[in-house]
């Protein structure tokens, strides 16, 4: 009777163990694009202060730490495409007019984002202002 030497079980054992993977590797596709979610932000301004402006910055943060940055429209809209999730929203922006220079601060946190729902969302500002002198 013929010894077999013990590499062969390992060689029998690995190539059992590439037979069974390689199929499981094969059938697993791999998706490199990452759907998003048109968002639209509209900040909203105190009544009685300004009318929505282009070039506010607005910033959306999602739960890993990305930022989306984007500036507003001359409707005072921003908007983004991002990936799905939950989002804390800002906007923290200074306005000059003549006489006036205007702070506004806004913050929404915990808003979900995907594919079905709306993803119109409004941001309210508070504002604090201080006196230009000539």
């Amino acid at each position: 009777m013929k010894r077999i030497p013990p590499y062969i079980d390992k060689v029998k054992k690995a190539m059992l163990l590439l037979a069974v993977l390689l199929p499981l590797a094969a059938s697993c596709s791999y998706n490199e694009e990452i759907e998003t979610c048109n968002v639209s932000v509209r900040l909203i301004y105190p009544p009685g202060s300004i009318d929505p402006y282009e070039g506010a910055r607005v910033e959306m943060k999602d739960a890993t730490g990305s930022i989306f940055v984007d500036s507003t429209d001359a409707d005072g809209v921003a908007h983004f495409a991002v990936p799905a999730g939950i989002y804390d929203i800002n906007s923290s922006t200074t306005r000059i007019t003549t006489d006036w220079r205007y702070f506004f601060n806004g913050v929404k946190s915990m808003n979900i984002i995907s594919r079905d729902s709306t993803n119109r969302l409004e941001l309210k500002l508070v504002m604090s202002k201080k006196k230009n002198w000539h």
